[in-house]
């Protein structure tokens, strides 16, 4: 049942008809949704995205970023919120059914191995790819990931303490991602909603306990990823900039094609030559955060 055509502009985009496997929902109406699409799965990079068919009455397709991929059984996972037309009818679809699938779209993360202490930040629906890139890493024993999240309604996940240290933490802030702690890598919480155990502020200053408690001449070996909505972005921008750390961020815009076609997703990119429009969807969604232009 899967249908796959390359893509004449592009041979590492696919179309399949891709049957749901798992489609569960959490609080807040966040939904986790697993699709056998197994080229997707095979060619998806950290930072990936999809172009998904939420219904067959809506031609418009919505971007959804790839949270995990399991080539050998070949399935690609998505968290998503459902927040309008699109990802509503999405949140009906039932396993069993099946959705198209245009994917891996995107330019991916990469982690630069003189920098192993590598720092994933994610705010709400931009936790996605950071399990992703946390999956990716998590192999080889030269990365040393540390995991920050932050969300103002209900982690998708039930939180627990955190088996492991990190040097300044606040007492306060025990709360995990238990996929992560499993997995062996360390992680922390935070929200402004009082949820327990997790730290009460932005993770940005939550990254900012972690960097201050790090000996100077370690900072020399930390890279900074992030993805989130576009103030927090601006904020770890920021204070990369502060302790002169690289930074890769994943940028979120509306989309109609998503493959470079419509330029209706472009944003502001300083280049070499002065600044330029690029393309989110193909250009991106991955970007230095020192190029972006942040006003």
């Amino acid at each position: 049942m899967t249908d796959t055509r390359r893509q004449s502009h592009r041979d590492t985009i696919f179309v399949e008809n891709a049957e749901i496997l798992l489609h569960d929902s959490f609080p807040g109406d966040q939904h986790v949704l697993r699709l056998h699409a197994p080229e997707c799965a095979s060619h998806a990079l950290p930072g990936s995205f999809a172009h998904l068919q939420c219904d067959p009455v809506l031609l418009m397709r919505r971007p959804l970023s790839i949270m995990r991929t399991d080539a050998g059984a070949g399935w690609v996972e998505f968290l998503y919120k459902a927040v309008g037309t699109g990802t509503h009818a999405l949140s009906r679809r039932l396993p069993g059914e099946f959705i198209n699938l245009l994917g891996p779209i995107g330019k991916p993360f990469k982690a630069d191995r003189t920098r192993p202490r590598t720092l994933l930040l994610g705010g709400g629906v931009g936790i996605p790819p950071m399990v992703f890139l946390a999956d990716s890493l998590r192999s080889d024993k030269h990365w040393q990931p540390v995991v920050f999240m932050g969300s103002e309604i209900p982690f998708p996940f039930t939180t627990r303490p955190s088996h492991f240290l990190l040097p300044g933490m606040p007492d306060a802030a025990i709360a995990c991602m238990p996929l992560l702690e499993d997995w062996g890598i360390p992680s922390r919480l935070a929200s402004l909603q009082g949820y327990p155990g997790c730290y009460e502020g932005y993770i940005t200053a939550l990254a900012r306990h972690w960097l201050d408690a790090l000996d100077d001449s370690l900072h020399s070996e930390v890279g900074v990823f992030a993805c989130g909505p576009h103030p927090m972005l601006a904020a770890v921008a920021a204070l990369a900039d502060e302790y002169s750390l690289p930074c890769q961020v994943s940028l979120e815009e509306y989309m109609a094609c998503a493959v470079g076609g419509c330029a209706g997703c472009v944003v502001e990119i300083n280049t070499a030559e002065g600044p330029a429009m690029k393309r989110v969807c193909v250009d991106g969604p991955v970007f230095d955060a020192q190029t972006v232009s942040w006003t």
